[in-house]
């Protein structure tokens, strides 16, 4: 959430970074000013009316004190005057200051300098590139063929149990997916990220907190009885560890991964285009996340990204990475690069990782603020990246390391797997 004095302060570079977004915030800019204006002047007025009852109220006492009770009579009326003109006020601030929070929800955060114009994907900026498209043998499958072959992943099945979108991993199938994930929480933690087991279902304040609400409600399953909501990405439960928390300066960087399965709607997602794992409703994945101190954030960013390109090196897989363009960015971002995997069956590119820096934009929701050498509170820099969504890595790996005689697993996984092919 953007804070509210630097909105007041910079209205038109409000307005401009958010015509990056492609989106004209002319009048919700001045409705948010004029809003918390009114939200100030009725403050002021309700703190001068408190400050004069506790004037009458000292007042009333020495009178009584001193037996003139005609006179405390007077002022006692005047308090009652006070006590109904004051509760209106805290009324209309408080009415106000929901009005204010409401609309704030609604502006994006202001992307960085760096991010490039632009309305669609295909806008987005090439910025890296690495690695060998493979040339596959003759009658080579995409995965969701493959997967039917070699027996190891069950989409009809996961149909029958609950529904399109939840596979179900069979053998080396299954060992390959656990495979992919202590892999990935080994490499992450020694880079110096700490591991954390969290729930999978967070309730209202923390999908405020990272900013799936109110901006993503539609794609999270939503239990109404217990008004909890299943996880999307572990960044939500990891990031909110932080949330109402004030930290030392010196605590700074906090580094944390965590896997988790992930939950998500997709309503409207239909094609070709999500065939298999392309896009599940629950998949796996693991996260980084990072609470940083404002000057070195984007020092870090860089880092995570150099972090998530040594593993697709070691798994060997031809990938790119996108700076994305105003129009393709996250709601809560400021800058995000995209990993994108080569689908050499599929003759196209997979997202199989964003890593974004949200600046404060979370943490001012979160209240997630450090301790300055000077003892002042500052909020912190909030990060996370996939490191990695497992669906299309998978996919990636079946389709790119396929052979006439099964898929061949690559070097870096196959002390985990305990096998060297799918055949």
């Amino acid at each position: 959430m953007l804070q509210i004095a630097f909105i007041r302060e910079n209205q038109e570079k409000v307005i401009n970074a958010l015509a990056k977004r492609n989106m004209d915030a002319k009048s919700i800019v001045e409705e948010v000013v004029q809003l918390d204006e009114k939200r100030r002047a009725t403050q002021v007025e309700l703190d001068g009316i408190l400050s004069e009852s506790n004037k009458l109220s000292k007042d009333i006492g020495e009178l009584m004190k001193n037996g003139e009770k005609s006179k405390a009579a007077i002022l006692k009326e005047k308090t009652v005057i006070n006590k109904e003109k004051s509760k209106k006020l805290a009324e209309t601030a408080e009415a106000l200051a929901a009005e204010l929070l409401d609309k704030l929800y609604m502006l994006p955060n202001l992307p960085a300098a760096i991010v490039p114009e632009g309305k669609t994907p295909e806008e987005n900026l090439n910025v890296f590139q690495e690695g060998d498209i493979p040339v596959l043998h003759e009658g080579a499958q995409p995965h969701w063929e493959l997967v039917k072959k070699y027996d190891i992943i069950d989409f009809e099945l996961g149909v029958k149990i609950t529904g399109a979108g939840f596979p179900v991993y069979k053998g080396k199938g299954a060992k390959l997916q656990r495979a992919l994930i202590n892999y990935f929480l080994d490499k992450n933690t020694a880079a110096g990220y700490n591991e954390v087991q969290v729930p999978h279902m967070v309730n209202e304040a923390s999908a405020y907190g990272t900013g799936q609400l109110p901006d993503k409600e539609g794609q999270m399953y939503h239990d109404k009885t217990d008004d909890l909501y299943l996880i999307p990405t572990a960044e939500v439960p990891v990031t909110n560890l932080f949330r109402d928390v004030i930290l030392s300066e010196n605590q700074l960087p906090i580094l944390t991964t965590a896997y988790t399965p992930c939950f998500r709607r997709e309503a409207g997602s239909y094609g070709a285009h999500v065939r298999g794992l392309n896009r599940l409703h629950q998949f796996d994945k693991v996260e980084i996340v990072r609470v940083e101190h404002p000057d070195k954030s984007y020092e870090a960013l860089d880092g995570m990204v150099e972090h998530v390109k040594s593993i697709l090196q070691e798994l060997k897989l031809p990938y790119r990475i996108l700076r994305l363009c105003g129009g393709d960015m996250g709601f809560t971002a400021s800058l995000t690069y995209d990993f994108e995997v080569f689908s050499t069956a599929q003759d196209r590119w997979l997202e199989i990782s964003s890593v974004s820096n949200f600046e404060t934009f979370q943490a001012n929701r979160l209240k997630l603020r450090f301790k300055d050498k000077d003892g002042k509170n500052q909020l912190a820099h909030t990060l996370n990246g996939s490191s990695l969504a497992l669906p299309r890595v998978l996919a990636g790996i079946l389709e790119n390391y396929q052979t006439a005689e099964g898929i061949v697993i690559p070097e870096v996984l196959r002390s985990y797997c305990g096998f060297d092919i799918i055949d």
